[in-house]
């Protein structure tokens, strides 16, 4: 876990840009709970999602090891989700459309049920794809065997719900981990990044 100056670098360009204090991004609740959301500054654990769609809904694969040395934005889901359909879906397909052929960033949705298990199912990833004309491989993450309902992405990056913004730098480092972002913001960093 090293916190590198060109990593610090980033991570104070990134919230400068994006209109957010390092508060806001540490606690995107009340005071009390840093230590329970987020783990922004930590390396990005790899994912844990077995079931992923490409941008024509054929079964694929994303994983952060194969994008190595990229930017990289995942924004968590639930299909029936307020938050995700009022602004976290505009954003992504904001953020998406602008990055869609730039080589230097991936960019991914993952479904993580953590409740609603019928409804928030595997059919829904394409079919938020086709609503927002989204470029993008989708995954879904429903939980786990061992009798703990919250999916893996949620644990290992220790959402707070859906929706929930993640973004990872080159190094692999977590920059940024929220319910929002200001697309333009981040489209203008990450533009500022990527020349």
């Amino acid at each position: 876990m090293s916190d590198s100056p060109s990593a610090r670098f980033s991570r104070r360009r990134f919230l400068s840009v994006s209109g957010l204090s390092a508060a806001a991004v540490v606690l995107p609740f009340k005071a009390n709970a840093q230590s329970n959301y987020g783990i922004r500054g930590r390396v990005a654990p790899e994912l844990e999602v077995d079931h992923w769609i490409d941008a024509d809904g054929k079964a694929t694969t994303f994983n952060l090891s194969a994008h190595k040395g990229k930017w990289v934005f995942l924004k968590c889901w639930q299909s029936w989700c307020p938050g995700c359909h009022s602004h976290g879906f505009p954003a992504l397909k904001t953020i998406s459309d602008a990055f869609v052929s730039n080589p230097k960033i991936a960019i991914a949705g993952i479904q993580t049920v953590f409740e609603g298990f019928g409804v928030n199912t595997v059919d829904k990833l394409r079919d938020i794809q086709l609503q927002y004309d989204l470029q993008i491989p989708m995954g879904h993450d429903a939980g786990d065997t061992n009798g703990d309902r919250h999916p893996s992405t949620m644990r290992n990056y220790r959402t707070g719900g859906t929706p929930w913004m993640i973004l990872i730098d080159p190094t692999g480092t977590v920059v940024f981990n929220g319910f929002s972002i200001n697309s333009d913001r981040a489209i203008e960093f990450l533009t500022k990044q990527t020349a």
